[in-house]
């Protein structure tokens, strides 16, 4: 009877430590799998955020590569200055070439003074200050090559969001350079915006506006070639 109990006993225990052992090994699985999913979704997350900053873009006109250079070399990066000069000069002299305007042979000339500033930049040399002011002179151009390309192309209907990203450049170059010539550029903007905002309304306001708005945007040009 003490063997059959015996045997009866190991049995018992020999069940209970299986039991036991799939237990814990069915434990083992389900945190495994449960994990996996954790994994998994991190691997995409670092796949998803590369994508993401790709779709960031930047200004590529001349004009903000000027600005580009400006903002570089007061923070005394000198390659990036220059890099972004020339690569704003070169933009410039395409933009006089491509479209040609009474313009033309002062935007050339505002991109020779850009280029004489070049070698100054490893030495040192070069202030933000007067860099600022050139670049200021070379927007001033380039805003007055876009307006008068856009005057000579015939009608203005339908043209009012680029004829305001005209005058709203020059009228920043104006900022920058300041005195009396900011004063009235100041006020000549206002009148041609007023006048431009009508152009994309249609039917007669629009027809209105347009003769106006050349007359306004041509007393504009005129200043801007004597700042030049």
């Amino acid at each position: 009877m003490k063997m059959i109990r015996f045997s009866v006993g190991m049995a018992c225990l020999s069940i209970s430590f299986l039991v036991a052992t799939a237990t814990d090994a069915s434990s083992q699985t389900a945190t495994t799998s449960v994990a996996k999913p954790t994994v998994i979704g991190a691997i995409k997350d670092s796949a998803i955020t590369p994508g993401v900053s790709a779709t960031t873009q930047t200004a590529d006109s001349p004009d903000a590569h000027l600005d580009n250079a400006v903002a570089a070399l007061n923070k005394g990066d000198k390659a990036t200055t220059t890099q972004e000069l020339q690569t704003g000069i070169a933009g410039l002299e395409a933009a006089a070439q491509q479209k040609p305007t009474s313009f033309k042979d002062k935007l050339l000339a505002q991109a020779s003074k850009l280029k004489a500033l070049l070698p100054l930049i490893p030495t040192g040399a070069l202030g933000s200050g007067v860099l600022g002011k050139a670049v200021s002179l070379a927007k001033l151009a380039s805003g007055g090559n876009q307006l008068e390309g856009i005057l000579a192309a015939g009608s203005l209907l339908g043209k009012g969001s680029q004829l305001t990203s005209g005058l709203s450049g020059i009228g920043s170059a104006l900022s920058s350079l300041g005195g009396g010539t900011q004063s009235t550029g100041k006020s000549l903007i206002s009148k041609a915006l007023a006048s431009v905002s009508k152009l994309d309304q249609g039917g007669l306001v629009a027809k209105a506006a347009e003769p106006v708005a050349k007359t306004e945007i041509s007393s504009l040009l005129n200043l801007v070639k004597g700042a030049l």
